[in-house]
């Protein structure tokens, strides 16, 4: 992989750039992140071509191992850390007005949702205990720590099925969909995990338990940040838990409208032995829009990721065979909060590529 590709991943670093340069200049330049995330990349995603071109196969080991990769995925960490670090400050320092806390409190989601929760479900996929902790760190500070048991033992297993939660049904507005993909993915991990203590003969009420870690985990890592802040300004700063919890909410409501738009009308077959045929390629929607794929460390390749889970970002492939949004995350994510114009626009789509696709008969 070239340079010039190399440096592109670097961009999910204007995100934060924009939202703590845009706050201290103040007024408008306050919803600078808004702007670049939600007008300039879908502009820049219409103007610049899509990147449909694959690692070649002689390269794939290559590139896979190359260090680069797994290191910007490490410094994110980091960064994030110290931008949510950075907005407690401001909250509990800073005498905010009712405009200035919700350009914060969204843009703040915008970090931590939208780059951190991409990183964290990079990370979430693989084996090593370093990956791991990074992982639960980011979803941690977004309150969505069961995300990385629902999501690799749950919604990649039952993926395209009736059965999973994260995926949307065929004409399921938006707003239907958050809130049975929130409440029943939170279930799901409860099972998921009630079922692997059971096969290793562990209490399900015990310190083995890590649904109660995950749920506990982000209340005592409030807890602590609220406490020293109080101790340190010499009185109860709740600004601080309530933006927390305020820009985690906005923060996994984005996961879940990435969700939406990723699975939107997907149908794997039920066989005769009762079971789903293989999840492929064509089992999720797919976007190869250059630079929102910078931006989303290629996230927006969804086909390949749930056909090879295994996979590493920066050698995820384009399938032609699968379904293709009519535009990156960014646009999409504001049609999907518009139920009408989602339905107009993917509806269509969606029955015209299954007719191609399955010669003449819609699933």
């Amino acid at each position: 992989m070239g340079v010039l590709k190399k440096i592109g991943f670097f961009s999910a670093l204007i995100l934060p750039i924009l939202l703590i340069s845009g706050y201290y200049l103040g007024g408008f330049n306050r919803w600078l992140i808004h702007i670049f995330v939600f007008v300039l990349v879908p502009l820049m995603d219409y103007l610049i071509s899509t990147d449909t071109t694959n690692i070649p196969k002689e390269a794939v080991s290559k590139v896979a191992k190359e260090r680069f990769y797994q290191w910007v995925t490490f410094s994110w960490v980091y960064i994030q850390l110290a931008v949510l670090g950075w907005a407690f400050y401001v909250v509990a320092t800073d005498n905010l007005s009712i405009v200035d806390w919700l350009s914060l409190t969204t843009g703040m989601a915008l970090v931590t949702g939208g780059i951190g929760i991409t990183v964290a479900h990079e990370l979430g996929h693989k084996s090593g205990k370093l990956e791991q902790l990074y992982a639960k760190i980011l979803l941690m500070t977004v309150c969505y720590m069961h995300f990385i048991i629902e999501h690799n033992r749950g919604h990649h297993v039952r993926v395209a099925t009736p059965e999973d939660p994260a995926t949307s049904r065929f004409e399921e507005n938006f707003y239907a969909f958050w809130l049975r993909s929130v409440c029943d993915g939170y279930r799901s991990a409860w099972k998921i995990e009630r079922e692997r203590l059971q096969k290793k003969k562990l209490r399900f009420y015990s310190v083995h338990n890590e649904m109660i870690q995950y749920t506990l985990i982000p209340i005592l890592f409030i807890a602590l940040v609220f406490i020293g802040f109080s101790m340190a300004l010499d009185r109860w700063v709740w600004e601080v838990p309530v933006f927390f919890f305020g820009q985690s909410i906005l923060a996994f409501s984005l996961l879940e409208a990435v969700n939406y738009l990723e699975h939107y009308g997907m149908e794997r077959k039920l066989l005769e032995n009762g079971r789903y045929e293989r999840v492929t390629p064509i089992h999720s929607w797919n976007a190869s829009h250059r630079v929102s794929n910078f931006l989303l460390f290629q996230l927006q390749r969804h086909s390949d990721h749930h056909a090879f889970a295994h996979k590493p970002y920066q050698i995820l492939n384009h399938y032609d065979e699968s379904p293709q949004l009519p535009a990156g995350y960014s646009a999409m994510i504001i049609v999907a909060f518009f139920p009408p114009i989602w339905f107009s626009m993917m509806n269509p789509r969606l029955i015209q590529w299954k007719e191609k696709t399955f010669e003449g008969s819609v699933q």
